[in-house]
């Protein structure tokens, strides 16, 4: 595996999946050589992203750039992933920055304990992917259709995942109907005896498939249901190509198990600037 080619790939499916909620909403895009940026306005306040896509020979170059597009944007919260980890966004303000570990999955049989399938484009019928959970129950996992079970989808990331700043969940806020319709956008939701209980989405661009946004209800962790959702989406969301996603602390042993190692670390910057 070319790790560097990895990388890249990564950067450009995130990039990407950013770009194609940007058209959804109506966001403003910014795209340059070795960055994109997606300007989220549900609020005055709502947080910017900035993806940073190629290595930089000049890190101070790229702070010059992400300086003057704050301005420009008047930006009050940003977000930065960076997985080269060379940039210094201190005097955006005061911020944490988080180093989460990158992971890579090469196209190859099912794991841990998959049915093999073939990939499955969006809009055809998937079957229920089941199992059982420890204490017995009934563990289903679909692809979201239509647009009900999208919308527990949404419900499900976030409040499992969280997303705060969309909290109280407002059906359509912060995932809509129509971002399944932009290809390679896919939903898949996991219920434990019928009640909704972890979800993920996942986003193929004709490369790779990135993983986003897996999470489990509060009500509902430790029986299993993200691995499930993320199982049943590498089954049937283009298996034939790599997968990616970046994993928490304690999402790093599950990711393990379904075939992914980690290549690198992002270095996510999230801070607070003041707006211009």
């Amino acid at each position: 595996m070319n790790t560097d080619r990895r990388l890249e790939q990564a950067n450009d499916n995130s990039a990407s999946f950013w770009l194609a909620q940007a058209r959804v909403h109506g966001w403003q895009t910014r795209v340059r050589p070795g960055w994109t940026a997606v300007r989220g306005a549900r609020t005055p306040d709502d947080v910017h992203r900035v993806v940073i896509t190629r290595p930089y020979a000049e890190p101070g170059l790229v702070e010059r750039e992400l300086t003057e597009l704050v301005a420009e944007w008047s930006t009050v919260s940003l977000a930065v992933e960076d997985l080269y980890g060379g940039l210094d966004l201190h005097p955006f303000g005061p911020g944490r920055v988080s180093v989460m570990p990158v992971m890579f999955r090469e196209p190859g049989p099912a794991v841990d304990g998959a049915a093999e399938h073939g990939a499955a484009e969006h809009g055809a019928v998937v079957p229920p992917a089941t199992s059982r959970t420890r204490d017995g129950s009934l563990l289903t996992v679909v692809e979201a259709l239509d647009a009900d079970t999208f919308a527990e989808v949404e419900r499900v990331i976030v409040d499992g995942f969280p997303l705060p700043a969309r909290q109280p969940w407002v059906r359509g806020d912060a995932l809509p109907w129509r971002l399944l319709a932009e290809p390679g956008c896919r939903g898949w939701l996991g219920s434990i005896d019928g009640d909704p209980g972890g979800a993920c989405l996942t986003y193929d661009d004709g490369l790779m498939t990135g993983v986003y946004w897996v999470a489990t209800l509060p009500g509902r962790r430790g029986q299993g249901v993200g691995a499930a959702v993320t199982r049943a989406a590498l089954a049937h969301a283009h298996p034939d190509r790599p997968a990616t996603l970046v994993a928490s602390t304690l999402g790093e042993p599950v990711y393990r198990k379904l075939g992914f190692t980690e290549s690198a670390r992002t270095c996510r910057w999230s801070l607070a600037v003041a707006g211009g």
